[in-house]
């Protein structure tokens, strides 16, 4: 698996978004290349949430281009926002590659950086305010379409048409898709989060959420996520 790359993406400004004009980078247009990523993410980049948002496990956004067109079907009021990436406000878009072909821990070469799978993207309220449905950060969450994201093992530069290629796996039985369902769907499996809460390659505040549903047996509230508080 070594999808190219052609452009990346970043928010040089933020912007208001939503009922509170709250600063968001969700916006955000092509950047020039050499594309630059330290271990924050790609140089230029902004977030207007750093509590939820950056820093260095989510260090980079990638949604592949492969569900524009399942989400244009689904919506066909969203046609418009979904005309050119990035959409979802991701760093990365890519066509051949989705959750089913992503593991937690694969380890990407790319230009001269290492990135590697550090979780998914869990959906926030700002997907709502960015496509104008009440509903869509839930419909992302529920599809399992969510993209992901990287940390990054090695800073690096990467040029237009760079691979991103994939040189290791240390947990293949853990593509992002099985993690989706297990957080979304079979949310109380507690022989699969006993597993989760172990595995090393995982953002640690993802192996927290799973010992924290073992410990208590239940599922955390989504409502101020999803919705906004």
């Amino acid at each position: 698996m070594s999808p190219s790359i052609e452009t990346m993406f970043a928010a040089a400004a933020l912007v208001p978004l939503g009922p509170r004009d709250a600063p968001s980078g969700i916006v955000k247009s092509a950047a020039a290349p050499p594309w630059r990523i330290g271990r924050d993410g790609l140089s230029g980049d902004r977030q207007g949430d750093l509590r939820h948002h950056g820093g260095p496990e989510k260090a980079l956004h990638h949604y592949p281009r492969d569900h524009y067109d399942q989400w244009a079907k689904e919506g066909p009021e969203l046609v418009g926002a979904l005309a050119a990436p990035p959409a979802f406000g991701e760093n990365i878009s890519t066509l051949g590659v989705t959750e089913r072909d992503v593991c937690v821990g694969d380890v990407f070469a790319f230009g001269s950086a290492l990135l590697q799978v550090s979780q998914g993207r869990q959906p926030c309220w700002k997907l709502n305010a960015r496509f104008a449905r009440p509903d869509m950060a839930r419909r992302v969450q529920t599809s399992g379409r969510t993209g992901w994201y990287y940390r990054v093992l090695r800073e690096g530069v990467a040029e237009p048409g760079d691979r991103l290629e994939r040189i290791e796996r240390p947990l293949p039985d853990w593509p992002l898709s099985r993690l989706n369902e297990l957080l979304y769907r079979h949310m109380l499996d507690r022989d699969a989060l006993a597993q989760m809460a172990e595995l090393r390659e995982l953002a640690p505040s993802w192996r927290e959420l799973a010992a924290r549903r073992l410990a208590r047996g239940v599922v955390e509230d989504w409502t101020t996520r999803l919705v906004g508080g």
